[in-house]
């Protein structure tokens, strides 16, 4: 006598229960990517808490709204302002100086200082006026 089984087991593969976890992943993706993305504009620098304000830099680079450049208080030249701040800056452990700027200064005034301190390795930091 011979003995038929009436359920088969399957050898297909479903792709539903994939689908649905790739479209799931997919859905996560596309939510967690947006929150991260997202961009607030609206800058109005310079302010910011005071760490420490009686820890300050002997050297002061001041900018003006016009591109004119200070180093404590003293007018010079953007031609003259690297080799005025290496020679300022000679023989200290840790040079350091400090970008005082104006808020309505251009972008890439400030740039080019920090492009001076970054070749010479100068430690940096960027005046702001105490947040209210």
């Amino acid at each position: 006598m011979e003995l038929k089984r009436r359920n088969r087991v399957s050898a297909e593969f479903s792709m539903a229960s994939m689908t649905d976890i790739i479209f799931l992943l997919l859905i996560f993706f596309m939510i967690t990517s947006s929150a991260i993305s997202q961009s607030a504009i609206d800058v109005k620098l310079p302010k910011a808490v005071a760490v420490d304000p009686s820890v300050q830099d002997p050297t002061t680079v001041t900018i003006t709204k016009d591109g004119n450049y200070f180093v404590n208080d003293k007018e010079i030249q953007k031609e003259q302002l690297e080799n005025y701040l290496v020679d300022a800056l000679k023989g200290e452990q840790n040079p350091a100086f400090t970008i005082k700027a104006d808020q309505d200064t251009k972008h890439k005034d400030v740039v080019f200082v920090m492009g001076i301190a970054e070749m010479h390795k100068f430690n940096l930091a960027i005046a702001t006026i105490e947040n209210e």
